[in-house]
């Protein structure tokens, strides 16, 4: 009878820890956290979601920021906004692998979600994975590896989910702001950004827009609370450090537009001067730079009305560098200019003043290095717009 009263209090304790484990370890869900690495494609980090299987002993990562190079006319898609990334799945062994290689430290927030919680995130992710549902159209700002984790949570958590933004930092970043943070180092792809990008990101972020960029998603969760589901709890239980590589400060390259800018201002400067004194135009240097600009001021155009790129509009980096101006060039080849010329580099000395006042007056932040390039473009129009009848025919 002991022996009989032993063994059914062992399947009753057996019973409860199995109830226990299922009720309150089923699922280890975290938001993983990695640092930038060297290429432009990894200055910005990486977020993704660990989902820890205490039962069947699986251990996956959900990974929404992935890209199939294989898309018939890949880069054209990209380009054109058109790009769908997806949400792809590999095994936790694989994604620390692969961050271990490029050295890149990997930090782990656990979740203190209730096991209905868990369950939910695990069956959207299930469901998001089929391949009906994997992809989306990529926007670098509002829909990206990290915004769609966030909008998860807020999917699963509803209203029981507090970000509380007001413990945020207090300082105004406006997007450009928070993208330089991570291209300073970078020149020339920090001046491709500010080229191509438009007005529409000079404007301050909200606390909730910072989280496109995975640091400040990962400082959100640190302070986001869950509440009206028993005693308000922080979002995060735990803190892990994966992977520890030291930050590598990179130094600026040698080469970098800033004193390459200069130095292309103070040539033009130097042949404005000595065309003044010798009654010449040199031409040639005219129309090596219209031509680049012309060129240039096609790329934008395109970005602002060819494509879905929501973030390329209103960029008025157009004023200076515009299409136009490989009309201009091929203009100042011909022996007898036409009367136009004058008339249009009058407009271009305009545009290029309007360029400035538009910079000062925060319609739209350029990039420091082009500085010297407006310069030149006002020195060159105002020049030539004096002089081009004097030393070259024109024809009626």
């Amino acid at each position: 009878m002991i022996l009989k009263k032993k063994v059914i209090g062992l399947i009753i304790f057996l019973l409860v820890s199995q109830a226990y484990v299922s009720q309150a370890q089923l699922y280890r869900i975290s938001l993983l956290t990695c640092d930038p690495g060297d290429e432009l494609y990894m200055a910005f980090g990486h977020s993704a979601i660990r989902v820890l299987d205490n039962i069947k002993g699986t251990d996956y990562v959900f990974n929404y920021g992935t890209f199939n190079f294989n898309t018939p006319n890949f880069y054209g898609k990209f380009a054109g906004g058109r790009l769908d990334y997806m949400l792809s799945v590999s095994t936790y062994a694989d994604f620390v692998a692969t961050y271990t290689r490029e050295q890149r430290s990997i930090r782990e927030q656990v979740l203190d979600l209730s096991l209905e919680q868990e369950k939910y995130m695990v069956e959207f992710l299930q469901v998001n994975y089929l391949p009906e549902r994997r992809y989306y159209r990529y926007d670098f700002f509002f829909d990206n590896c990290a915004t769609r984790i966030r909008d998860a949570m807020d999917m699963v958590l509803g209203d029981k989910l507090v970000w509380n933004d007001e413990g945020a930092d207090k300082s105004e970043k406006t997007f450009r702001n928070l993208i330089d943070e991570y291209v300073l180092n970078m020149p020339w792809a920090d001046l491709g950004i500010d080229l191509a990008l438009g007005a529409v990101i000079d404007r301050d972020a909200t606390a909730q827009e910072e989280q496109f960029l995975p640091d400040y998603m990962e400082k959100a969760f640190a302070r986001a609370s869950i509440v009206g589901d028993g005693p308000t709890r922080p979002l995060v239980k735990e803190n892990h450090v994966i992977l520890d590589f030291p930050k590598q400060n990179a130094a600026m390259p040698s080469l970098n537009p800033y004193w390459l800018f200069w130095l292309v201002a103070v040539v033009f400067t130097v042949i404005t001067y000595i065309g003044f004194k010798r009654k010449r135009l040199f031409i040639g240097f005219d129309v090596a730079l219209f031509s680049i600009l012309g060129i240039l001021g096609i790329v934008i155009f395109l970005l602002w009305f060819a494509t879905e790129h929501s973030a390329t509009q209103w960029n008025w980096n157009i004023l200076w560098a515009f299409p136009g101006h490989v009309i201009l060039a091929f203009a100042l080849l011909r022996k007898k200019l036409k009367p136009w010329v004058r008339h249009y580099l009058l407009a271009a000395l305009i545009l290029a003043d309007a360029a400035v006042v538009f910079w000062i007056l925060g319609f739209q932040s350029f990039h420091p290095s082009l500085i010297p390039i407006l310069l030149v473009v006002i020195l060159r129009t105002n020049y030539l717009y004096y002089n081009v009848d004097k030393y070259k025919a024109i024809s009626a």
